[in-house]
């Protein structure tokens, strides 16, 4: 008898209503899953039409998130076995790390400054949030 292994679907969403491509919310919504430790190390993911068939969205939408992710070191391909959540590990150089920090700084910056908020509200909702993903290594700056 041959043994078959059930992949559970993916608890993410995709929104024609969102500026972001589709693609892009894939890739956006499996990373955080893997931030939270919500897909951990070794999870397998729905295949290319399972995810799509899902999501109702086209088999290539899914595959090009898939090729994303697995190019950011998300997720890692195995031959004829399916493509898995992969080992953390940092693919950016500091200087990349940095200027992608900068830049979403800069892009929160600009979306909450006309927001009536306190500099301490804005701070703590920042760290509230970050308190949801898993724990990074001390040697990213902490």
């Amino acid at each position: 008898m041959q043994n078959i292994e059930i992949v559970k679907p993916l608890s993410i969403q995709v929104s024609t209503g969102d500026a972001r491509p589709i693609f892009k919310q894939i890739v956006d919504q499996v990373r955080m899953l893997v931030a939270r430790n919500e897909l951990e190390v070794g999870a397998r993911l729905p295949s290319v039409r399972g995810l799509a068939t899902q999501l109702l969205v086209n088999a290539n939408t899914v595959a090009k998130a898939y090729n994303e992710l697995t190019s950011q070191g998300v997720l890692e391909s195995h031959q004829g076995k399916g493509l898995f959540v992969a080992q953390q590990r940092q693919m950016l150089s500091q200087e990349a790390q940095q200027q992608k920090l900068d830049s979403a700084v800069e892009v929160f910056v600009n979306e909450v400054a006309y927001l009536d908020y306190s500099q301490a509200t804005l701070l703590s909702t920042v760290a509230d949030a970050l308190e949801s993903v898993r724990p990074r290594k001390a040697s990213n700056g902490e």
